[in-house]
C-alpha cells in the first residue's frame, strides 16, 4: 500500500479545467482588497490549488516534501508558459530554507494535519517568518470538527470520466484509538463494465479543531481572521456544516 503522494499519475486524476477556473475565482475572491503580489504555497503538491495565480498576475513560488510533486508541478508551469521558484522542503523546516518574505503565505490542500497538532503549531511560526509586515497568512483544511462530530465513515465522490475509463474513488475513514485517523484512498478503474486496475493508498491525518488554529493566529497578532468557506466565493452556508473551509489572517504591521 503507497501514500497517494508519490503516484502524481492518481494524484492528479481530479485534475480538469473546471476544476482551475474554480481554484482561479476562489483567488480572486481572496485577492480582492488585499495587497497580495506574491505568494509562497509550502504545501504545493502539483500546484492544482494554486497555480490559477499565475492566472491572476501573482508571482507564485512553491515548497513542498516531495520532489514528484514539484516535478509535475514545474511540468505544469512551463505548459502554462509562467516561472516560478519550487523548493523541496519539510514545512516544519520552511524558514531555514527558504529566504525572504511574501505578501502571503499558504498551505494548501489540507496539508497542515499530515503532522500532530503541535507541530501545525510550530508550522504556523514558520509560515509568519517569511510573511511580511501587514501581508497574509492563509491555509484551507478539512472540516475535522465537523468529521469527529459526525463519525463518518465513508466519503464518496463523484466518477472521473477518461478516455477510456471511468474512475471511482471511495475514502474510507479509519479512527484510531490516539486520536488520528487513516484515510483509505480506494480507486477503482473501470473498461467496458469490468475493473481493469485498482489503487489503494492510505494517508496518515491528525485532526486539528478550527478553534486551535485561530487561537494560534491570535496569539500572534494576527487581525482580521477570516473563516470562509472553500472555495472562498461560496456563500450563504454555515462554517459548521461545510466539509472544507479557508482561513485567511492578516499579519500586523
Amino acid at each position: 500500500m503507497g501514500k497517494l503522494y508519490e503516484r502524481a499519475d492518481i494524484y492528479d486524476l481530479i485534475e480538469s479545467k473546471k476544476r482551475f477556473e474554480a481554484y482561479k475565482k476562489h483567488w480572486a475572491t481572496l485577492l480582492e482588497g488585499r495587497d497580495i503580489k506574491s505568494v509562497l504555497d509550502i504545501s504545493i503538491g502539483t500546484g492544482s490549488s494554486t497555480l490559477p495565480l499565475l492566472e491572476l498576475g501573482v508571482q507564485l513560488s512553491g515548497s513542498d516534501l516531495s520532489q514528484n510533486m514539484l516535478d509535475k508541478c514545474k511540468e505544469k508551469s512551463i505548459n502554462m508558459r509562467k516561472e516560478m521558484e519550487l523548493t523541496q522542503c519539510d514545512f516544519r523546516e520552511l524558514s531555514s530554507k527558504i529566504v525572504g518574505q511574501f505578501d502571503c503565505v499558504a498551505s494548501t490542500g489540507n496539508s497542515l494535519p499530515y503532522v500532530t497538532n503541535g507541530e501545525v503549531l510550530q508550522v504556523l511560526e514558520q509560515m509568519d517568518k517569511l510573511i511580511r509586515p501587514g501581508g497574509y497568512l492563509y491555509f484551507d483544511i478539512r472540516n475535522w470538527d465537523k468529521i469527529l462530530r459526525e463519525h463518518q465513515r465513508f466519503y464518496l465522490y463523484n466518477p472521473i470520466f477518461l478516455k477510456e475509463s471511468r474512475v471511482n474513488l471511495i475514502q474510507l475513514w479509519d479512527y484510531e484509538n490516539d486520536g488520528s485517523m487513516i484515510f483509505n484512498l480506494i480507486f477503482t478503474f473501470e473498461q467496458n463494465n469490468k475493473i481493469v486496475q485498482k489503487e489503494h493508498f492510505a494517508e496518515h491525518y491528525y485532526p486539528i479543531l478550527k478553534n486551535v488554529l485561530l487561537k494560534k493566529l491570535k496569539e500572534m497578532q494576527y487581525a482580521d481572521i477570516q473563516v470562509l468557506c472553500h472555495p472562498a466565493y461560496v456563500t450563504g452556508i454555515n462554517i459548521d456544516d461545510v466539509d472544507w473551509y479557508t482561513v485567511i489572517a492578516q499579519k500586523a504591521r
